[in-house]
């Protein structure tokens, strides 16, 4: 297998080339879930998240916390068990209900009246909320504000003609001196169309550097027996820690 000798060293392009065209639907979305095409979920949770989590809470407990097209993740609970309150949102209401029943968690179900055909699925010690709706029905009169977000597989989920506007949305949820841990992934857009998207550095701090402070805390090799089949030879996730400052 021809592959680079150390991928973390791979010279990032700013070329997207044509996935900037490239439209994933809801329905292919709800499809994958249906059809079991999930290989996205982690199972045992992300080892990023798990290695930098002290960098999104900064010393603080109790904080509000963001899961962008969450899924069924399963650090949700494992943030809610340390007394963070959970939000998540995302269009398979079956992913949220294989949530609460995968970890055994008793929830309710209620209307979202600003939000026509929405749910929101919330368990009964209420300190997780779920909603079921498309992320850009959703605004902060809705769900409130918060002090962190865990963005892993929606930035690079989302259209590339999309981004600006799931952006914008993020930074009208965030408050002040939040926090957000961000996701991406890094290969060669001309040989995979995605999803995931590949979204280069450059687009991160054009997206974002109006409002926050932009770090990148690592990159790490990803590549598995998967992305070969799609064609790539190099495949790497990179964290950022994005500092929204007051």
């Amino acid at each position: 297998m021809d592959r680079p000798a150390d991928a973390s060293r791979i010279l990032e392009s700013t070329d997207i080339g044509s996935q900037k065209d490239r439209v994933v639907t809801e329905e292919e979305w709800l499809q994958k879930w249906e059809m079991g095409n999930t290989g996205f979920h982690k199972e045992q949770g992300h080892p990023l998240l798990q290695k930098y989590l002290d960098v999104l809470l900064s010393g603080r407990s109790g904080l509000r916390i963001f899961f962008p097209l969450c899924g069924k993740a399963v650090e949700m609970k494992w943030l809610a068990d340390m007394g963070h309150t959970v939000v998540g949102v995302e269009v398979s209401e079956q992913a949220l209900k294989e949530f609460f029943s995968e970890h055994s968690l008793p929830y309710c179900e209620e209307p979202v009246p600003e939000i026509s055909g929405a749910k929101k699925l919330q368990s009964t010690s209420g300190n997780i909320s779920l909603y079921c709706c498309s992320i850009y029905d959703l605004s902060s009169s809705i769900v409130g504000k918060f002090d962190g977000v865990w963005d892993r597989g929606a930035l690079v989920a989302v259209n590339p003609c999309d981004r600006q506007r799931y952006v914008s949305l993020m930074i009208t949820l965030m408050e002040k001196n939040s926090s957000y841990l961000l996701v991406t992934v890094s290969y060669d857009p001309n040989k995979h169309k995605g999803p995931p998207f590949y979204v280069p550095e450059s687009e991160i701090k054009s997206l974002f550097r109006d409002c926050c402070e932009i770090k990148c805390l690592q990159k790490v090799d990803d590549f598995s027996e998967k992305h070969r089949q799609w064609g790539l030879d190099y495949f790497l996730e990179v964290l950022y820690i994005l500092k929204f400052v007051a």
